[in-house]
């Protein structure tokens, strides 16, 4: 049989087909999406813009949309691409040529991700909506910002934006150990909150 398991530099082996919340490290997740670039890597500037960096945008984008919500569903919120340290970020043409198979691994791996974290397996279908809204949002402003896309073509593919929830907010790129230092004292900063 062939091997389904990827060794973490944190030691771990993470069994992709079962996988455990025993066997998942925010240092693991962390590293893997500073090194993972969206959008192919296709994208401007000279360094590439990762899963991270995108994560820790939604996160505040979700914040920003929903004033007041817990830290507990921020955290799902940076979470949100969690699976991607490992499955890597396929964009959305290929997920859909590949089908049930991947859809399968990213849900099982997301509910180890959200039990590790003290999250539901399964988010409650507002908070996941309200991510899924504020996902949508930051690929709007990547594609127009640093992807290429026109502000016509942007607005065509993922709608128009209140300008209230995306005003000051620019794409950063950065190397990759520093938006993997970001996005691991965001983590501490939520996990913070939720034990306070």
């Amino acid at each position: 049989m062939a091997r389904a398991w990827q060794r973490m530099l944190s030691g771990r082996r993470l069994d992709l087909l079962d996988p455990t919340p025993l066997d998942i490290e925010i240092e693991d997740i962390a590293h893997g999406l500073a090194f993972v670039a969206r959008w192919n890597g296709q994208t401007l500037g000279d360094f590439a813009y990762s899963v991270a960096e995108h994560s820790l945008l939604v996160e505040e984008i979700f914040a920003r949309q929903n004033p007041g919500i817990g830290p507990r569903w921020r955290l799902a919120a940076l979470l949100h691409d969690a699976p991607e340290y490992v499955l890597g970020d396929m964009i959305s043409p290929v997920k859909a040529a590949i089908g049930k198979g991947y859809n399968e691994l990213d849900t099982r791996l997301t509910g180890a991700v959200h039990l590790r974290f003290g999250l539901p397996a399964t988010l409650p279908a507002p908070i996941k909506k309200a991510i899924k809204v504020a996902d949508l949002i930051s690929a709007r402003l990547e594609a127009e910002q640093i992807a290429g896309f026109s502000k016509a073509e942007a607005d065509k593919l993922f709608g128009k934006t209140d300008a209230s929830v995306i005003r000051g907010l620019t794409i950063r790129l950065r190397p990759p150990a520093e938006v993997r230092a970001a996005y691991t004292a965001r983590y501490t900063e939520l996990l913070a909150e939720i034990t306070a």
